[in-house]
């Protein structure tokens, strides 16, 4: 593990057409990013005033980030590292799949990764066309230690190309790729293992259990748990989309 990032991507504005866009260009279909209007479940389910789509299959957080939120991260992995206690856990029998960031500025595609990757089999299956940018890459990665699979990833021209193009769209000023940006994507997905909810950010040692669903079996209610968690802790400026059914 090195502090020093190999590759630089230019960051990922926080739109749900352009996430949208993005995993189509990587071979998803029938899937798409929504805004979430509300911390409220009652709001969003059927019948609410802002209601999303059903079932809602993963969130992903933007935040912002301090200095010293980042330095605390990197201080973390780095002792994770040194010591033997880092994350190593490889193949389709964890309870979810994580990546390790080593892309600097590309947490948004690695909440898309978390997202898409730890996806019913099911839904999985009739979503991600096999043939496809995402199809292979899963089936060739899903196998592999956390550092080759960070490793797979960095080397992926085609991920890269089609995140390119992502990037630029959006509708604000494009700002260098090695630039520091202040906000951070984390993605909230539910494992089809065990039925908990984890919290997946690429900076941390591994993916984080948050704990049961409480029987709902919904990432929605849970998510939206941790997406306050986040606020509460002082990151007032946040967003949030939600991975549902293409309506």
């Amino acid at each position: 593990m090195t502090d020093t990032p190999r590759i630089h991507f230019i960051p990922l504005e926080s739109d749900p057409q352009i996430f949208t866009d993005l995993i189509r260009a990587l071979g998803v279909q029938s899937l798409e990013f929504h805004d979430v209007l509300s911390l409220d479940p009652s709001d969003l389910l059927p019948g609410g005033a802002l209601a999303l789509p059903t079932p809602v299959y993963a969130l992903i957080l933007i935040f912002p980030t301090t200095e010293a939120y980042e330095a605390d991260l990197k201080a973390a992995k780095r002792l994770a590292h040194a010591d033997g206690t880092n994350y190593t856990g490889c193949g389709a029998k964890e309870p979810v799949i994580w990546f390790e960031q080593t892309i600097h500025n590309a947490c948004g595609l690695y909440a898309i990764l978390h997202a898409i990757s730890n996806l019913d089999p099911e839904i999985a299956r009739l979503s991600i066309r096999s043939n496809s940018i995402f199809g292979k890459f899963l089936e060739s990665c899903i196998p592999l230690k956390p550092e080759t699979r960070s490793q797979a990833l960095e080397e992926s021209i085609e991920i890269a190309e089609a995140y390119r193009q992502a990037a630029t769209q959006g509708s604000t000023a494009v700002p260098n790729a090695e630039d520091e940006v202040n906000f951070h994507y984390v993605c909230f997905v539910k494992s089809h293992a065990n039925e908990h909810v984890y919290d997946l950010d690429g900076d941390k040692n591994g993916p984080a259990d948050r704990g049961s669903t409480s029987g709902s079996g919904s990432v929605l209610s849970a998510g939206l748990n941790l997406a306050k968690s986040y606020i509460m802790a002082g990151n007032p400026n946040f967003q949030l989309m939600a991975l549902v059914p293409s309506s």
